[in-house]
C-alpha cells in the first residue's frame, strides 16, 4: 500500500505531528438473524452520537482483546473477536480540553451473549440495526463504509 499524501488525509489529520495522533481499537459487534447481518451501535457519552465500542490499548492485551473488552464495557456484550482488522477510521477527540486525532482499528466481533447489566449501562444506549441503517447513523464516513461493506461470510 502506498503512503497517503497530505491532501488525501482527512482534514483533522492534515496538520498534526506524529505525537498528536493516537490509536484505539474498535469492535464492530454483529450477529446474523435469519440470514441478515445486524450491527450493534452504542451512544457516545458526550453528545449521544451513534458509534461502535472503541477504546485505548490495554496493558497485556492484544488489540482484538482490547476491542472485545470495550464491547463488554460499552455495549454489554460478550463477543468472539478475530485478530483480523477489517478497516480503519479516524476521528477528532477532545479530552481534557485538548484535541487529538485518533485512528481506530476495527475488529469484527460476533456477539455471543447480550448482558442485562454492564459497566457503562447508565451512560449509554445500545441499538441493533441493519448495515444500511447503521452506516447512516454513524458520523465517520470511513466507519460508515466499513459497516456498509462488512460481510461476515468472508471472514
Amino acid at each position: 500500500m502506498s503512503a497517503m499524501t497530505t491532501h488525501q488525509l482527512p482534514f483533522h489529520l492534515r496538520n498534526v505531528g506524529k505525537r498528536d495522533v493516537r490509536s484505539q481499537f474498535g469492535a464492530l459487534c454483529y450477529r446474523v438473524v435469519d440470514g441478515k447481518v445486524k450491527i450493534l451501535l452504542v451512544t457516545s457519552r458526550g453528545r449521544g452520537r451513534w458509534i461502535i465500542p472503541k477504546g485505548w490499548p490495554l496493558h497485556r492485551a492484544t488489540p482484538a482483546e482490547a476491542a472485545a473488552n470495550e464491547a463488554y464495557e460499552e455495549a454489554g456484550v460478550r463477543t468472539r473477536t478475530t485478530d483480523s482488522v477489517i478497516g480503519f477510521f479516524t476521528y477528532l477527540k477532545v479530552q481534557g480540553g485538548r484535541k487529538m486525532s485518533v485512528v481506530v482499528a476495527v475488529f469484527p466481533s460476533e456477539v455471543t451473549q447480550e448482558l442485562p447489566h454492564w459497566p457503562e449501562k447508565g451512560q449509554r444506549r445500545r441499538k441493533w440495526v441493519g448495515r444500511k441503517k447503521a452506516a447512516k447513523m454513524v458520523d465517520a464516513p470511513e466507519l460508515a463504509a466499513i459497516i456498509r461493506n462488512f460481510d461476515p461470510s468472508k471472514l
